[in-house]
């Protein structure tokens, strides 16, 4: 399964990075690893080439071409782009893949995607982690020297010209994945899904806290064991490996979002929401850790899921079991009960043509056509499940959204007064840290002692003067005290926080309506015969 990453440098010093290629590295300090003289220790196994740079050295090309554009002078300036395509160490005995067929395609890769760019292409036989795996770095100078068509990724024309830089955005990375997708499938090399994240997100960080922690684990037992003492612990764990796995508990237990952050601040974790985002912030901690940085498994969508599955195994469980005659006098009341929203489990179904239009290739075409019978089954089985019909499904949908505009009217007074709390907060706050240089002012006996008073104080006089406006605009003659403030806040949080279980559920409920409606329309529109149309011409 091949992996793809990108790291942007701001490192000045492109030699560093044709160092770190062809010479051996300590994996956890990342310094250059030295022999008995002191010298530097080739890597025994690498090809390399360059791109772009004519006869020139790699650093010494980039360094002219920044020079002669005028770019990537100044220290926050990103120097460099580094791209790593990784593969299954299975493609060397299962599929042949050998250095020189990677570093090859690495060059082809390259010369695709970075056009106009001086490179550097590297491939290494192994990996640092000593897994067998081949892969292939491709570091390019972020300034461009050539003008270059508008590829699929580009989006501004400045994309295109010489002396513009490169931009590795959302939508690039997408590219790239799709393509590095099609490229193990037109290789026939393991390949696995990589535009859709994954379950648990490794970032470097991590990756090399884990190791390292290891490491120092296993010299401690080595330790213990030469003196006859058992190990405490053999595996180590991160502490975002630790959150997961609190979180996972969470979820296996609870049947309503109130219920899992319940059992989550029991472990002395915090789930906190904004924009549809969820983050959980740990004792040890004082900013949260986001659900993107943790893995798709922890996102609000995955989260609801879950435990709207959880909730209704509980009810299955706990439901009586009906007579006969009830189960048949009473079927078409039993089905208009069960026109509930769907379970989140069904996603839009992805338009090939469309994507096809733009340039996606077979790899990504192949996931598609799968993805998209799955959502077809999924679509069908809910249907089925709340007894809809297509006229049903779109008077479900005009209620599910009269509810979300409910909801969301009732939600707005509140979050407006909680914005205006806050403010008013703020300025008392304010206007109360000046106050001994305000007293400061009365004990000035002269005009001139005053303004010499004031001059030596204004960014203070300032402060609160901009209050003092503020309270006159809000016709506030008694200031509120900051503790009075503060409860009544929180007060209006807890009402927020009631309120907003309500708009959740409704806003999730109307999306999944419109999915299942848009798949239907897709799939009324003859998907399925084009899906089989495709499949035949291939």
């Amino acid at each position: 399964m091949a992996t793809f990453k990108h790291i942007s440098s701001k490192n000045a010093d492109y030699g560093a990075a044709e160092q770190y290629l062809t010479f051996e590295h300590d994996e956890f300090t990342m310094k250059p690893t030295l022999d008995e003289t002191g010298r530097l220790i080739l890597r025994e196994d690498y090809r390399i080439a360059t791109l772009n740079c004519g006869k020139e050295d790699f650093t010494v090309a980039c360094m002219r071409a920044n020079l002669r554009y005028g770019k990537n002078q100044k220290r926050e300036d990103v120097k460099s782009h580094h791209y790593i395509i990784s593969f299954d160490p299975r493609d060397a005995a299962d599929n042949g893949l050998t250095v020189d067929r990677a570093q090859a395609l690495g060059e082809e890769f390259c010369a695709e995607h970075f056009p106009g760019h001086q490179a550097i292409v590297c491939t290494h036989p192994d990996g640092h982690n000593h897994s067998g795996n081949i892969h292939v770095h491709i570091v390019i100078n972020s300034l461009r020297i050539e003008e270059v068509p508008l590829l699929p990724y580009m989006d501004r024309p400045a994309d295109t010209r010489a002396g513009c830089k490169h931009r590795c955005t959302d939508a690039a990375m997408e590219y790239f994945k799709a393509e590095v997708m099609e490229m193990c499938y037109r290789e026939n090399l393991y390949q696995i899904d990589l535009l859709h994240g994954s379950k648990n997100r490794i970032t470097e960080r991590e990756y090399w806290a884990q190791k390292k922690g290891q490491a120092k684990l296993d010299k401690e037992n080595a330790t213990l064991a030469a003196e006859g003492q058992p190990a405490k612990q053999t595996k180590f764990e991160t502490d975002k490996a630790k959150l997961r796995q609190t979180i996972r508990n969470a979820m296996s237990e609870a049947t309503t979002f109130d219920e899992f952050s319940a059992l989550l601040l029991r472990q002395g974790v915090i789930v906190k929401e904004s924009r549809g985002r969820l983050s959980y912030l740990t004792p040890d901690r004082t900013k949260p850790i986001t659900a993107r940085k943790l893995g798709d498994d922890f996102n609000r969508a995955a989260v609801l899921a879950l435990l709207e599955q959880n909730a209704h195994r509980a009810a299955e469980k706990t439901a009586p079991i009906p007579q006969y005659h009830t189960a048949e006098t009473n079927r078409t009341e039993r089905g208009k009960t069960q026109k509930i929203a769907p379970t989140g489990s069904i996603q839009r179904m992805v338009d090939r043509a469309a994507k096809r239009a733009e340039g996606k290739g077979i790899g990504y075409d192949r996931w598609a056509a799968v993805h998209n019978l799955k959502q077809m089954a999924a679509t069908v089985a809910a249907m089925e499940q709340y007894g809809f019909t297509p006229d049903e499904l779109d008077a479900a949908l005009v209620s599910a959204n009269a509810d979300l505009h409910s909801s969301t009217a009732k939600l707005k007074p509140i979050e407006t007064a909680i914005r205006e709390k806050k403010d008013l907060q703020k300025q008392v706050l304010a206007y109360a840290k000046t106050r001994d240089v305000r007293d400061g002012l009365k004990k000035q006996k002269t005009d001139k002692a005053r303004k010499a008073y004031r001059e030596k104080h204004e960014s203070d006089f300032i402060i609160a003067d901009a209050a003092v406006r503020y309270f006159r605009q809000k016709g506030i003659t008694k200031l509120p005290t900051y503790k009075s403030l503060q409860a009544e806040i929180e007060q209006l949080t807890a009402e927020k926080n009631a309120l907003y279980n309500e708009y959740r559920a409704n806003k999730e409920r109307v999306r999944e309506l419109q999915t299942m409606k848009s798949n239907l329309s897709q799939m009324h529109h003859g998907e399925p015969s084009r899906q089989k149309k495709h499949e035949q011409e291939r």
